[in-house]
């Protein structure tokens, strides 16, 4: 009866996170690894798969390199427009994402199912991740998981408390997941 409560207490806080990502869903930003469909209205031959190069560009023909990381598809669009406009004057730009393999977080030790994890709302916690990842095993030492995370001043580790999270208490180490974070579970 103990377990059912923590794993309804566990499933609400998951569920919780997912509704408070769905009221504050952003536009998704292009990121290096993504995959996108460009192509130009009009222009068959104007219509082609790229990926985002880790220098956060990809190459279109006309266009050349374009800088897309970090920009929404309509603002990514307009861009590329821009640099084709001299060749075709009233550029119809569309860019469509169809992988999004640049949103994946890391999870390595004692959880079900290891390995990588694709982000699917800018808002993932690290419980409904550790959720994707089939859950913490029996010999987890759930209140010593720490979360891996590269900045640009340099590397962060962040605590999160499993065992208490689960109890309804630290829910501040629930932390929101950056895409390249890596979730270690001893």
């Amino acid at each position: 009866m103990r377990y059912a409560a923590q794993f309804f207490l566990f499933l609400s806080l998951v569920l919780l996170g997912t509704t408070a990502s769905a009221q504050t869903a952003s536009p998704y930003k292009l990121r290096h690894g993504d995959a996108l469909t460009v192509s130009v209205w009009r222009e068959d031959a104007l219509r082609m798969e790229v990926r985002v190069l880790p220098d956060g560009s990809i190459t279109f023909p006309l266009a050349g390199r374009v800088e897309v990381a970090g920009l929404t598809t309509p603002q990514a669009e307009e861009r590329i427009a821009d640099k084709i406009k001299a060749y075709i004057r009233e550029a119809v730009v569309t860019v469509a994402v169809t992988g999004i393999d640049g949103s994946r977080v890391y999870v390595l030790g004692k959880v079900a199912t290891p390995g990588p994890v694709t982000l699917m709302s800018p808002s993932t916690t690290v419980l409904q991740v550790l959720s994707q990842a089939g859950g913490l095993d029996r010999f987890a030492d759930g209140n010593a998981i720490r979360i891996l995370r590269q900045t640009s001043s340099g590397s962060t580790v962040l605590q999160v408390r499993y065992d208490d999270l689960i109890r309804g208490n630290s829910l501040d180490t629930n932390a929101v997941l950056m895409p390249g974070d890596t979730i270690l579970v001893p």
